[in-house]
């Protein structure tokens, strides 16, 4: 190569390189503004010590998915506390549920059953039983500081006003700031799903009672 062009390619090269070097992405190019946007405000994971779930929908696996996760918080070794509205307690889970040393559960002693066929009497026992309920879980979870508070079908006894709204919302918003919550159910209300942080919608695709298979022992009871 004849040294003219030598020089030239190296001239040209250390111009291109300087050129390279000496390019800076403004302070609010795309790709600086996308890390900052990537990275949670401090102050807003400081503030966020814990959150509140629903799961919802008209599909089979709200109440499992809730027990899942108490399973799992009680595996970390977390205080669990675990409440039914318009249940029994005499599901099977909380038989295994309840030899465990961090779950604690609490149910009604009486059965109202569904709230459609209940008298306005049964209507207004109930609605005494579960607000007295509801009262009983929030105090424990607050002197036992529970980590983690499931509220079985929650959403149905909020719905149906068995549950004073005012005060539920209350608890929501001012619970200690370690506990997590979790509430399941139908068409749970837009309120409460502004409050959640996680909401989970379980859709029936297809269910055995469809074709008129009751619920069994070990899968629905």
């Amino acid at each position: 190569m004849p040294v003219s062009s030598f020089y030239s390619c190296f001239y040209i090269g250390c111009r291109l390189k300087s050129h390279t070097m000496d390019v800076k992405l403004p302070a609010d190019s795309l790709t600086e503004k996308s890390l900052a946007d990537a990275q949670p405000r401090e102050e807003e994971a400081v503030m966020k010590q814990s959150c509140i779930h629903i799961y919802c929908g008209d599909g089979k696996g709200k109440s499992t998915a809730a027990m899942g996760l108490a399973l799992r918080a009680a595996g970390s070794g977390e205080k669990v506390l675990i409440t039914q509205f318009l249940k029994d307690g005499t599901s099977s889970e909380l038989k295994i549920l309840k030899t465990l040393p961090q779950i604690k559960v609490l149910t009604c002693e009486k059965n109202f059953g569904f709230f459609w066929n209940m008298t306005e009497k049964e209507k207004e026992e109930a609605r005494k039983a579960y607000r007295g309920l509801f009262d009983q879980a929030t105090e424990t979870a607050r002197q036992e500081q529970v980590f983690l508070l499931v509220m079985d079908e929650f959403t149905a006894a909020y719905n149906h006003g068995l549950l004073d709204q005012e005060k539920a919302l209350a608890f929501l918003k001012e619970r200690p700031k370690n506990l997590e919550v979790v509430l399941t159910g139908r068409n749970p209300a837009p309120e409460l799903v502004e409050l959640a942080d996680y909401v989970s919608e379980i859709q029936k695709r297809k269910h055995p009672f469809d074709k008129g298979l009751s619920a069994r022992k070990g899968i629905e009871l």
